[in-house]
């Protein structure tokens, strides 16, 4: 069990009644599995009503997968819970960490999603690649053994046969399909790999999503659309162009988690659209408004 006052981060919003003391107490409690430690923290929630949201919905976002999980929990059973809301305060908090974003994105649509289930399908692929490396192995080793947990033993794959489609998108649907886009493939791989202490990176090129790695003397990239495929710097850009795009040195650089978010979103504006689901297409059209607004407050002097 975690102890009160362990590996807390609350420090953006935070509950006005609730001391730092009380909430590194009840963020130590939240993940116990006594029925009664459960029972006394419902009913001290409940007597809180407005600052026990603030509190859980602030842990809710918190890198922390398994406060989070727990957090969210005790969101639902007390019917506090907003997706919406929580991914619009995820935004504004200019706290973003890529795990926790996807999956607050997913939530806004699918509210029942088990977040614990698709953790816990990253930690098995995780595992399951440790069991294959033999250290030390070069980064382009350990790319492969990922190719083989991911692309071959577990079958994710390009939708290429229905490219649109909405669910492609969200992350606990990739994980259950093992299908989606360029991007969202690409979370599944940045997930495993950091989960095994590979250092990669999203790459945000036009019309096409990858993920680099810059470890080695020449970065290269990897195409998880294209069963993880590694190519050059001069394949990566040729590919674009081959979609009639122009990509600049730049865009082969690591893309900020802000804005692999943020293109999710627009993706799914266009694929909503395409759908004929005009109020998701708005909903997520406001999303990337708020992204692009939250951003524009935050480097002003």
């Amino acid at each position: 069990m975690r102890r009160p006052g362990k590996g807390l981060g609350l420090t953006r919003v935070e509950a006005p009644t609730f001391t730092v003391e009380q909430r590194k107490a009840l963020a130590g409690l939240l993940d116990d599995p006594s029925a009664t430690v459960r029972s006394a923290l419902l009913a001290h929630f409940t007597k809180h009503g407005s600052e026990s949201i603030t509190f859980l919905r602030a842990v809710s976002i918190q890198p922390d997968r398994v406060l989070a999980h727990h957090a969210n929990e005790y969101l639902r059973e007390l019917n506090f819970s907003d997706p919406v809301t929580e991914f619009r305060g995820f935004i504004r908090s200019l706290n973003y960490e890529l795990e926790t974003g996807a999956l607050l994105l997913s939530r806004t649509v699918h509210p029942d999603l088990d977040i614990g289930a698709s953790c816990s399908l990253l930690d098995r692929m995780a595992a399951r690649c440790r069991e294959l490396i033999a250290e030390p192995v070069a980064a382009r080793d350990k790319c492969r053994i990922m190719n083989r947990v991911l692309f071959h033993e577990n079958g994710f794959h390009g939708n290429t046969e229905n490219y649109t489609d909405p669910l492609n998108s969200f992350l606990d649907q990739v994980l259950i399909r093992r299908k989606g886009i360029p991007l969202s493939l690409s979370l599944v791989y940045l997930l495993v790999a950091d989960r095994i202490g590979l250092p990669l990176e999203p790459v945000g090129l036009p019309g096409h999503f990858l993920v680099g790695c810059y470890t080695e003397g020449e970065p290269f990239y990897i195409d998880p659309f294209n069963a993880g495929r590694l190519i050059s710097a001069t394949e990566a850009v040729a590919m674009v162009r081959k979609q009639s795009l122009h990509p600049t040195l730049a865009d082969l650089a690591p893309t900020p988690v802000r804005e692999v978010l943020c293109r999710c979103c627009r993706n799914l504006v266009n694929h909503y659209t395409v759908a004929n689901d005009h109020e998701r297409a708005r909903l997520f059209a406001e999303f990337v408004a708020e992204f692009e607004s939250t951003y524009e407050r935050s480097i002003q002097p």
